[in-house]
């Protein structure tokens, strides 16, 4: 017997997950903590070694490539339709303090911590280049480039082409990527 990369279906039921569309392709590699807060939406694809850990909504038509990770902590991480992210990202809604002033690391109980916790919400048709990094309460405006090894500590405005350790813009995107959505969508209802 051959066995596909993937969950089944059956298989991705068993995992608990809160909601899940159609078409899902996870990675029997990846990691999921936490699956019963988790949604996905239909036409996603999670690759090997990906860790899916807390509060999660993921859209339509999104791609999480290998070896990226997506804490979302009680806070969450939203992740919008069309959203592509490459390898190696991480995406955090929670973080330790790292001043020196408090103790860091989930084994060390809450009294001595000082976490930065705030959601993340990831617009659509945003694209991240590989090693990129999103911190806690980030608000990544829809159409949002990002070339790689980004560091992206505040919130885009929609639109544009960011790059760089902290991520400025560069210029803006073209949105040419709604009318082929848009061709999509039509083509997708007649068939």
């Amino acid at each position: 017997m051959i066995m596909d990369s993937f969950y089944s279906r059956d298989e991705l039921e068993s995992l608990g997950f809160r909601k899940i569309g159609d078409n899902v392709k996870i990675s029997r590699k990846s990691s999921v903590y936490g699956a019963d807060k988790m949604s996905i939406g239909s036409n996603v694809r999670i690759d090997d070694f990906c860790i899916l850990s807390g509060k999660i909504e993921i859209g339509n038509n999104v791609h999480i490539a290998a070896y990226t990770a997506l804490y979302g902590g009680s806070c969450g991480v939203t992740v919008e339709d069309f959203v592509n992210l490459s390898s190696r990202i991480c995406i955090y809604s929670v973080s330790d303090d790292y001043s020196g002033e408090f103790m860091t690391g989930p084994m060390v109980p809450d009294l001595y911590r000082n976490v930065n916790e705030a959601p993340v919400y990831i617009g659509k048709h945003v694209i991240m280049g590989s090693a990129s990094m999103v911190m806690p309460g980030v608000n990544i405006g829809e159409g949002c480039a990002f070339g790689a090894f980004s560091f992206i500590n505040h919130s885009t405005d929609p639109w544009t082409i960011n790059v760089g350790i902290p991520c400025k813009v560069i210029k803006q995107r073209d949105r040419n990527v709604l009318k082929l959505e848009s061709e999509m969508k039509r083509h997708d209802e007649i068939i």
